[in-house]
């Protein structure tokens, strides 16, 4: 039985396609840099502060390092995803909490869980533009594979803070271990 195939997209349906999912990229990093700023803003005398100060820095460079790319390419940016993108993070900060005029302690495990989502998708990113390097000579290869193992690394982090946020929201005590008797 013949599997039909697919045949391998050249030139500039490739490169189309390759500025579809660029921008549709860098408008999820536009949102995702925009809710770490914010998150460290809430968080900054916090036990979570230094981490997310770090993270939201490294999420805004890796925003730059993928526009760079977008530029060295020739792939105009799509200012309305941008945009939408923008909008679409001020939307995330209404949501019901369990009250009314502040925010709860949960909007810090969803927000953390959002910028672990982001950083997926970012890894993910990374993971797909290395096969492309081989064709396209203008992505550097060497730096996606930095941009992922921080990704990786953001992602380690992004579980760490998820993991303490999650005893303190829901005021967890771990568990005594039991003595064994000597």
């Amino acid at each position: 039985m013949n599997v039909p195939t697919r045949k391998s997209v050249d030139g500039p349906a490739r490169h189309r396609m390759l500025g579809i999912y660029l921008n549709d990229h860098l408008a999820g990093a536009t949102s995702g840099s925009a809710l770490a700023r914010r998150m460290v803003q809430e968080h900054r005398a916090s036990a979570y502060g230094g981490d997310l100060d770090k993270l939201a820095t490294e999420i805004a460079q890796d925003r730059q390092a993928l526009a760079g790319m977008l530029a060295d390419l020739d792939v105009p940016v799509r200012r309305y995803k941008l945009g939408l993108a923008w909008l679409a993070e001020r939307i995330g900060r209404v949501k019901p909490n369990g009250r009314l005029l502040r925010r709860s302690g949960l909007a810090v495990l969803v927000e953390l869980e959002a910028l672990r989502l982001g950083a997926q998708g970012k890894a993910s990113l990374w993971r797909a533009l290395l096969p492309v390097s081989a064709l396209e000579p203008r992505l550097d290869a060497d730096r996606l594979e930095q941009l992922l193992r921080r990704a990786e690394q953001q992602i380690r982090t992004l579980d760490s803070l998820h993991a303490r946020a999650v005893v303190q929201v829901f005021r967890l005590h771990p568990r005594p271990t039991a003595r064994t008797a000597s």
